[in-house]
């Protein structure tokens, strides 16, 4: 496999606030979001214990749009994207700081109605809006009556880890 690589990051969590949007100078919309994950794990004392992760992540264009829109603080939210690394240097102290975040690309609003998101798919790459629901377990819509009879059934909030 020489030569190639990947780049890609799949993140099911909860926004710490509203997004932030902002505009480019040339009008494009840019979203910035926090989104927590959450581990639970045993500690070596046999005692459960959870640890938060936060997540930058930056939307551009339509997601920016959709994101303004739909999410809110506390919303459950899919995203995929790639990670990206920026840097700059401060003004203040002059040392140069550095960031990484995902760049989304994708987006599925999971919570409900009442937990601040519709509850919809989708796409900000050139796969189309179709690609975010195509084979992943992570849209929980409740499935069509033809996979009524499946063994696995729709995810629930029980099966979410966090």
């Amino acid at each position: 496999m020489a030569g190639k690589s990947l780049n890609r990051v799949q993140l099911i969590g909860n926004l710490g606030k509203d997004p932030e949007i902002k505009y480019t100078p040339q009008g494009t919309p840019v979203a910035k979001l926090t989104i927590a994950t959450n581990e639970r794990f045993k500690d070596k004392a046999g005692e459960w214990q959870d640890r938060t992760e936060w997540h930058n992540v930056v939307l551009w264009q339509r997601l920016a749009e959709i994101a303004g829109e739909y999410l809110k603080k506390g919303g459950k939210v899919y995203i995929e994207g790639r990670l990206q690394t920026r840097s700059w240097d401060d003004k203040t102290s002059g040392q140069k700081k550095y960031m990484t975040e995902v760049v989304g690309s994708d987006l599925i609003l999971l919570g409900g109605r009442g937990e601040g998101s519709g509850g919809g798919d989708f796409s900000g790459s050139s796969r189309g809006a179709g690609a975010s629901a195509g084979g992943n377990n992570f849209d929980q819509r409740t499935p069509e009556p033809e996979h009524a009879g499946a063994a696995s059934g729709p995810i629930t909030d029980e099966d979410i880890p966090f």
